[in-house]
């Protein structure tokens, strides 16, 4: 069935059926790693939401006989608001395409449309881990985000500070190598020694997670360490490959874009290891993306050009707490 045969309410069906087809073919790279909490917010609740950590010590203390029990302690962490922003773009369906046999461009026009908003989600949530080693950055509408953590630090960084304790602790991996048997096992030093409640008691959580950009070489070397194996018969067999099944290899790409979404070479070798356990990674969705379709009894039709303004609309907000759950090489070199 072509638009051009059918009456404007069937119009607007079609309208949706395809925009929805295309916000279906979306692969939700961030939201899907496991490492983003999701939360949808209900309308009329305001337009932020402040979230904390909260910790209490690890361990139970020793009670002599007959003395009264040791209250636990309990100490809020650091604490960060999101604010909603809204991201949106009208599709004019022209009088022309309406009418003179222009269905593919129509259909192409509304698939597209119905992939911009996860898109550009994935692209905000990913801009957190590119530009993680700042506090700000500008992104592609040339608005400064304030990507800074907690304790007003960026979110890799060597010396994050902790609300109950004077203890220290990184996440950025040192002299930022490229991913390696060596620079896995760096990045897991840093699990074992560098992963701190808020009391500075070394916490103890699952890291489920390696997540890498797109590049083929650091892609190709993840999969190795995680998937490699020997035949029986040869050489190695036998030899058990430590890294299998210990972590899920996360591709993101778009981690290695500039603010614009253009490809950046000097963030090509971001990788990292992150617990989807204790991440503080918050994405709140005020407004799902979605599709406003025109109504025959609203003024639909443009006046001026004859034009049905199809409204695309996206709302929501971002915001990391923490770092204590991320570790991260960029894998310049750099120290």
């Amino acid at each position: 069935m072509e638009f051009t045969t059918i009456e404007f309410g069937d119009f607007v069906k079609l309208a949706n059926v395809i925009w929805t087809k295309g916000a279906m073919s979306v692969k939700n790279y961030m939201v899907d790693s496991g490492m983003v909490k999701v939360m949808n917010i209900d309308q009329h609740t305001g337009n932020t939401r402040e979230f904390s950590e909260i910790d209490t010590d690890e361990y139970l203390t020793y009670k002599a006989e007959g003395d009264q029990a040791a209250r636990g302690r309990i100490q809020q962490g650091y604490t960060n608001t999101m604010t909603s922003y809204r991201v949106a773009e009208n599709i004019g369906v022209t009088y022309e395409m309406r009418t003179q046999n222009k269905y593919q461009q129509v259909s192409t026009s509304l698939l597209s449309a119905g992939a911009k908003g996860y898109k550009r989600i994935d692209l905000d949530l990913s801009h957190r881990l590119s530009f993680g080693t700042a506090t700000t950055y500008t992104d592609r509408d040339g608005r400064t985000i304030a990507i800074d953590t907690g304790d007003d630090l960026q979110l890799f960084y060597s010396a994050h500070t902790l609300k109950g304790s004077s203890t220290t602790f990184r996440n950025r991996l040192a002299n930022n190598p490229r991913l390696s048997k060596g620079a896995l096992e760096g990045m897991e030093r840093l699990i074992v020694e560098e992963t701190y409640n808020q009391f500075g008691e070394k916490k103890t959580a699952s890291f489920d997670i390696l997540w890498t950009s797109d590049d083929p070489n650091t892609v190709n070397t993840a999969r190795e360490y995680l998937r490699s194996t020997a035949e029986i018969s040869a050489t190695n067999s036998g030899v058990v490959n430590v890294y299998n099944g210990k972590y899920k290899h996360v591709i993101l790409p778009r981690i290695a874009t500039t603010a614009a979404g253009a490809p950046d070479s000097d963030k090509r070798y971001y990788w990292g290891i992150a617990c989807s356990e204790l991440s503080s990674f918050y994405l709140g969705q005020w407004e799902s993306p979605h599709m406003i379709s025109p109504a025959a009894s609203a003024n639909s039709e443009d006046v001026q050009t004859d034009d049905w303004e199809f409204r695309n609309r996206a709302g929501y907000g971002i915001t990391i707490v923490g770092a204590s759950w991320i570790k991260m090489s960029s894998g310049d070199g750099d120290a």
